[in-house]
């Protein structure tokens, strides 16, 4: 059981990172990307090709971010040049993404397995620190990953332009009233958010050990829920405890969908029933506000 909990931690802190991007579009640019279900397993599927042919895990995780980064930028210009609507960006871009991952691919999935030759992030990790447990030393890893980015994120979104993020989703004529043009800011926040996706798809990748074409598929869903959920455990305004809630969203989130998994047979909870849970969890968060409300004015 002890196990259990601590690879749901694990896999919650690599959702982190995904919620982390999610929360630029959504939070920050008020921008509903879908791009997010083509990103992830783009980022994963570029690190699994690039491993395939030899290269380094560190290398082949900077290609993943960057091709992150491409994809959101062709998101971006067709919502800012082409004046395609979000939401239908999003949806194009995610289309052509099926085709473009399943192309780099070869095939619909590949196994990283060591016994392939195959070496990953874990890999490199395990035989260097080879007297530390294996489990521990990924949750050891992952934890001074999320906070490694979460750091550079805080100081990014601090800095002018990040500012300039932070501030187009709330009020954009007052962006361009400063002299800054909000296209501008727009394309680098959609591309930081799918560059930050890709390379969770690119860590998740390895750490399961293959990568599936379908592996992106409700990934928009969960980020936004760890977004939420976030919200709601944990109070702040400042940048430091806004993402903070974030990445606690995330774990919590995946804590609960593995307790749903490990209890829920009683009450004939089955694995596919995963992405209902997300999607009920993320309408009962958002309506609950409403429904206090109305309430709150009955009484």
């Amino acid at each position: 059981m002890y196990d259990y909990f601590v690879f749901s931690v694990q896999e919650g802190l690599l959702y982190g990172i995904l919620a982390l991007g999610v929360y630029i579009t959504f939070r920050c640019l008020n921008f509903p990307d879908l791009t997010v279900d083509g990103s992830f397993p783009l980022g994963a599927a570029v690190f699994a090709s690039l491993v395939y042919r030899g290269f380094g895990p560190i290398e082949s995780m900077i290609a993943a971010f960057i091709a992150g980064a491409l994809a959101g930028l062709f998101t971006g210009a067709l919502h800012t040049f082409s004046k395609i609507p979000a939401l239908l960006s999003g949806i194009l871009t995610m289309t052509c993404l099926y085709s473009i991952n399943l192309r780099i691919m070869g095939r619909p999935n590949i196994s990283l397995s060591e016994n392939l030759g195959h070496r990953t992030i874990f890999t490199m990790l395990r035989d260097t620190f080879n007297s530390i447990p294996e489990g521990y030393l990924r949750l050891f890893f992952l934890i001074g990953l999320i906070i490694l980015i979460k750091i550079l994120l805080d100081l990014f979104l601090q800095t002018e332009i990040g500012l300039a993020i932070r501030a187009t989703g709330d009020n954009e004529t007052l962006v361009e009233a400063q002299g800054v043009n909000p296209d501008r800011i727009k394309l680098i926040g959609i591309s930081l958010s799918n560059a930050l996706v890709a390379f969770s798809g690119a860590m998740f990748a390895q750490y399961q050990g293959f990568v599936d074409i379908n592996m992106g598929i409700g990934m928009v869903v969960l980020g936004l829920a760890s977004v939420i959920v976030g919200e709601v455990l944990l109070r702040g305004r400042i940048i430091l405890i806004i993402t903070l809630q974030v990445i606690i969203g995330a774990v919590v989130y995946r804590l609960a969908t593995a307790i749903a998994l490990n209890y829920g047979y009683s009450i004939g909870f089955k694995p596919y029933d995963l992405k209902l849970f997300t999607g009920l969890l993320v309408i009962t968060i958002l309506s609950f506000p409403v429904i206090k409300e109305k309430f709150r004015r009955v009484k």
